[in-house]
């Protein structure tokens, strides 16, 4: 039986990361496999090659757009792009898996409209972007203009939370995660 798919997007510091990591480590019965995006921004952190992202240049990355090899790919600032490729996603349905994917919220809209039922969309909202604001700072990974380009991106991407089959409104994380387990547990069983 192929794999279901599990589109979970929000804005950036919305949580959707730790809710996606929490329900791979702690619901194996999910049965749920990662899709592993494409970007062409550099490793954050520890960030290795093909287990958060398929790291490629922009050259490369447009390459691959040219050749058709997305499922859904944005520019998401200008010279960073993030997508997901079609190969890797079938090759993970036909082995069984349910497909997770982190990305950003036209990306789920477009992966929605190419599986239709077949994918679940959840999007992870903030409380406010004020507390958006205050949990991007806390990272400490980015300087302070391009949290303020992230927060009017995530002011944008909040207007897209209607096109989503649910919302999960992230303001206290257990409770959160817990709403997430019990919708995506439903869609597949």
């Amino acid at each position: 039986m192929k794999g279901k798919m599990i589109i979970i997007s929000a804005p950036s510091g919305s949580g959707k990361s730790t809710i996606i990591n929490w329900l791979m480590q702690e619901h194996p019965e999910l049965r749920l496999s990662f899709s592993i995006s494409c970007t062409s921004r550099a490793p954050r952190g520890t960030e290795q090659n093909g287990v958060e992202y398929f790291f490629l240049s922009p050259e490369e990355f447009r390459q691959r757009i040219e050749n058709e090899e997305f499922l859904e790919y944005e520019e998401v600032y200008e010279g960073r792009f993030y997508g997901t490729l079609k190969a890797q996603v079938e090759r993970q349905r036909e082995a069984g898996e349910n497909v997770v994917f982190d990305v950003d919220v036209k990306g789920g809209c477009n992966i929605k409209n190419y599986y239709g039922d077949e994918a679940l969309s959840i999007f992870i909202q903030p409380p406010s972007i004020e507390e958006l604001r205050r949990r991007l700072e806390g990272r400490g990974t980015d300087a302070p203009e391009v949290i303020d380009q992230r927060i009017e991106r995530a002011a944008f991407e909040l207007t897209f939370a209607e096109k989503f089959d649910r919302v999960v409104v992230n303001d206290d994380l257990a409770t959160a995660e817990q709403e997430a387990f019990d919708i995506i547990r439903e869609f597949v069983e």
